[in-house]
């Protein structure tokens, strides 16, 4: 059996160049989903820009990146901001649904099982009460 000693050199440009990978195929991804969530473009220049991606790959990835990092910023913030909207319309939902009686019941329960202490329940009892 034959032992290979690696200096800590060849362990550092290892780990280096396995790092630039998963870098790269992470921007890779992050052009192709770009790409599969425009609206602006037509299929035909979807497909020229992943065809030019696949060809030359680390310049088409550089390319893109350039040309298009105005509008993957402004369609990501989009997205987060949809995201958040659905989100608070959800939590205002169930928040609605809450009746106070129900919440007040919670509350008891909680203060039954020594989870809540009576100042905490009162005040719950309080809001739940207002809210109504």
């Amino acid at each position: 059996m034959i032992a290979t000693q690696w200096t800590f050199l060849e362990v550092f440009w290892t780990m280096l160049v396995i790092f630039a990978w998963v870098i790269w195929f992470w921007l890779l991804i992050t052009v192709f989903a770009d790409l599969f969530r425009r609206h602006d473009i037509s299929g035909w220049a979807k497909a020229l820009w992943i065809i030019f991606v696949i060809v030359l790959p680390f310049l088409g990835v550089l390319i893109y990146l350039l040309v298009e990092s105005k509008g993957m910023a402004e369609r990501n913030q989009k997205q987060a901001q949809q995201a958040q909207q659905q989100f608070d319309s959800y939590v205002k939902e169930v928040a609605a649904q809450s009746d106070p009686t129900e919440q007040i019941a919670k509350a008891k329960q909680l203060l039954d099982s020594g989870t809540i202490t009576q100042a905490e329940f009162d005040s719950i009892k309080a809001k739940a009460l207002a809210s109504s």
